[in-house]
């Protein structure tokens, strides 16, 4: 029997397999621990215009079922981007995907334009940091802020764009077609959740920002819930993301409807699980006789009378 086929569309793109890395779990080093043009897509850490610093320490916790983080998108800058990381990653076969955020409208667009660069195949959009002009809210937290920050952005590029959405709105169904509606190529299902944990000895925060980013197996059924709804609700292609770490994983939310996903807490726990979930997928798709992804993505099967 031949190898299976595990490509996928997204929008105008094809890529090799759905198995990529989520922003900020990915890095050069995985280099010398497996081959990176395993992977469907390189998704790189997210950058901001200036140099950043990042938030206090401590910046990660351990928790039950997870991680907590408040890292604060530490970032060398556009400058550093174009002249170190672009050539290296231009270097894999894998298509490069840049992530990029910002606190207001107009540095998102005006660092949207300058990563619009030959050999960057697509641009995620993390639209669930603090906006500056929303009184600190992330943009994606609600229709109108998402509809207006994704507008601006597809005015400065003719990439693919994806846009990185939060769980932490009420509205996860109306914010994804905002974002649809005003220029997205693809979703991505979701970022962390925000948490807290506190040294009951101390009577502190576990964080030194307070509040972070919830992420690993315990985010796993809202991120899945939010892929089915949004899959649903829209008509680009959704990537999934939360807690996925096994194939299993995987599974649930090509079914719920992911048409591709992102791997991350996991990468910290075992950094060949990326590669793994590859060749686990494809040993899958031959146990069962698939031919194409495309048979299983979105075959959820809801009971009657379903909640919304």
């Amino acid at each position: 029997m031949s190898a299976a086929d595990l490509s996928v569309r997204l929008g105008a793109m094809t890529l090799a397999n759905p198995i990529m890395p989520a922003s900020g779990t990915f890095s050069e080093d995985l280099a010398d621990v497996f081959d990176l043009d395993l992977l469907g897509a390189h998704v790189l850490k997210t950058i901001m215009r200036g140099t950043r610093a990042g938030n206090p320490v401590p910046r990660v916790c351990d928790l039950q079922g997870g991680m907590l983080n408040a890292i604060g998108i530490p970032s060398k800058g556009i400058e550093d981007f174009r002249s170190r990381m672009l050539p290296y990653w231009l270097g894999y076969r894998a298509p490069l995907v840049v992530s990029i955020s910002a606190h207001t409208l107009d540095e998102f667009a005006r660092l949207c334009a300058e990563v619009s660069l030959p050999g960057v195949a697509a641009i995620e959009a993390n639209i669930s940091c603090p906006n500056i002009e929303a009184d600190g809210n992330a943009f994606a937290m609600r229709p109108d802020t998402t509809a207006e920050v994704m507008r601006r952005l597809r005015a400065e590029t003719d990439l693919p764009l994806w846009a990185k959405l939060t769980p932490n709105t009420g509205e996860p169904v109306a914010v994804a077609q905002a974002a649809e509606a005003n220029g997205a190529d693809a979703l991505v299902t979701a970022n962390t959740a925000l948490g807290m944990a506190i040294d009951v000895r101390t009577r502190r925060p576990r964080l030194g920002n307070g509040m972070g980013g919830m992420s690993g197996p315990a985010v796993k059924p809202i991120a899945l819930r939010m892929t089915y709804q949004c899959a649903r609700a829209c008509t680009i292609p959704v990537i999934g993301c939360g807690g996925i770490a096994t194939l299993d994983d995987v599974l649930e939310f090509l079914i719920a409807g992911a048409s591709a996903v992102q791997v991350g807490t996991a990468t910290f726990q075992s950094p060949t699980v990326m590669a793994r979930l590859v060749a686990e997928l494809g040993d899958w798709m031959q146990a069962q006789g698939l031919a194409s992804l495309s048979e299983i993505i979105g075959s959820v099967e809801m009971p009657e009378g379903e909640a919304a």
